[in-house]
């Protein structure tokens, strides 16, 4: 079995990423090939979190511009977070896997309130801990609920699995045949040139405490490389190329 390249890492999902081939909502059968990529992982003795987005039942932006209130918006948004988790762990927990769902709503028929403290011994007893409902404040997306995780935990990178692209572009490859893909990125130039990777706030927090993240493809064992660290995707860092 390849040793993994890092101690402890936070995994950050899309919600898009649990679709498979539907326009909305979450495809079952590609739940259950994450998790079992996911716990393949973790054979390793990675130490796993995980932070999901929620794109694939609702966006508080896309709401906020249609005339809802934006925090009442982003409040749904966490509470889709959580159906997202949910699914999640049941995937994990039928493959054997074991897990514990922490949230930063109070859902504690579900999971559990998020504690720091505990996470980690959650982590250092070998348990896929997944983060559910972001930062548990509205204006804060989850890609800055997964930097502010990943550094409460100590975790050592982000890896930060993509739908369909390999990796960051300097444009959008779905709309522009000319974008060229970028294997290295320095944090700052992600930010100044406006980069769709991760918003403002989230990669002002890995680059002011140096917590690279690793942009990539989620794809068949893509997750089980990045871990083993074998070049894949981009790496976002302090690292000029």
């Amino acid at each position: 079995m390849v040793s993994p390249a890092f101690r402890r890492v936070l995994l950050k999902l899309s919600g898009e990423a649990l679709m498979g081939e539907r326009d909305h909502g979450i495809d079952l059968a590609t739940v259950d090939a994450i998790a079992a990529e996911i716990l393949d992982v973790q054979k390793s003795a990675l130490e796993l979190a995980i932070v999901l987005g929620a794109g694939n039942i609702y966006r508080g932006i896309a709401a906020a511009a249609e005339g809802m209130d934006r925090a009442t918006g982003d409040y749904m948004g966490m509470l889709a977070t959580l159906l997202n988790s949910m699914a999640l762990q049941d995937a994990l927990e039928r493959a054997g896997g074991k897990t514990r769902l922490m949230s930063a709503l109070a859902a504690s028929e579900v999971a559990e309130p998020y504690i720091r403290r505990r996470a980690i011994r959650h982590l250092e007893k070998g348990r896929v801990v997944i983060f559910a409902a972001g930062t548990g404040n509205p204006f804060f997306t989850t890609d800055t609920a997964a930097a502010l995780r990943a550094l409460e935990i100590g975790a050592e990178a982000i890896l930060m699995a993509k739908n369909g692209v390999k990796g960051v572009y300097d444009g959008d490859p779905n709309s522009d045949p000319d974008a060229h893909f970028l294997p290295r990125l320095t944090y700052l130039e992600a930010i100044e040139r406006g980069l769709k990777v991760m918003d403002t706030t989230a990669l002002s927090l890995c680059m002011d405490n140096q917590l690279p993240i690793y942009v990539f493809e989620l794809a068949a064992g893509n997750i089980k490389r990045v871990a083993a660290g074998e070049r894949v995707g981009t790496i976002i860092s302090n690292e000029e190329v």
